[in-house]
């Protein structure tokens, strides 16, 4: 029965330190990405996926859990059900000596799902959710431009989410790689991308006749 490494024994690839000392080997990463794709997978379904032991699998998981690496789990609801139909991206210049204030009166707006300071034109990024525009339009004229640290915003509504990752892996981007440098299987009658296929005239024929 195996046991945790502290140095990246059991994997091939390059481990990634982090928090207390953890080294992420290949068998720690494919944890990550099992849970994924279902973060409430048991640890027996999840040491059968990764190819490993239950205790392994158990003693692993813990581990990420108590280095830092899982900060946790939580659920993933549909917006539009739960009623909040309308997301926007606010763009907000800061004056630069009262980011605190700024950050403070952020932490008490729960429409806000997210914020970022961005470098460019805008200082931060604000991702909010709400019921309606009506609600946009009254969080960024009443309440952001009413907030001294604020110095201008920029709106911008979201029409659709394409693309949306619970988090994203180091190997991730290798994995594309080879896909993409991976050439597609040719079935009887394709033809490749950029090359033409010529039919002779007897064999076009041929096969008018067939299809009649």
């Amino acid at each position: 029965m195996s046991d945790i490494s502290r140095n990246g024994v059991g994997g091939s690839g390059q481990p990634g330190r982090i928090g207390i000392g953890l080294e992420l080997d290949d068998i720690h990463m494919k944890i990550l990405e099992v849970l994924r794709e279902n973060g409430r997978i048991s640890v027996a379904a999840l040491a059968e996926r990764v190819g490993i032991s239950r205790a392994n699998a158990y003693t692993r998981f813990e581990a990420l859990r108590a280095d830092g690496a899982i900060k946790g789990f939580t659920a993933e609801i549909d917006h539009m059900r739960a009623g909040l139909g309308i997301t926007a991206l606010i763009f907000v210049t800061v004056r630069q000596q009262m980011w605190k204030q700024f950050r403070a009166e952020l932490a008490r707006m729960p429409e806000v799902e997210y914020c970022a300071i961005t470098t460019g034109q805008h200082d931060a990024m604000i991702q909010v959710r709400v019921a309606d525009v009506a609600a946009v339009h009254t969080m960024v004229t009443d309440r952001l431009a009413n907030i001294p640290a604020v110095k201008a915003t920029e709106t911008v509504f979201i029409l659709d989410e394409v693309l949306k990752r619970p988090y994203v892996l180091p190997g991730d981007g290798r994995q594309a790689s080879r896909q993409a440098r991976r050439p597609a299987q040719e079935t009887q009658g394709d033809v490749p991308l950029g090359k033409m296929r010529f039919v002779g005239a007897a064999e076009g024929r041929a096969a008018l006749k067939k299809d009649g």
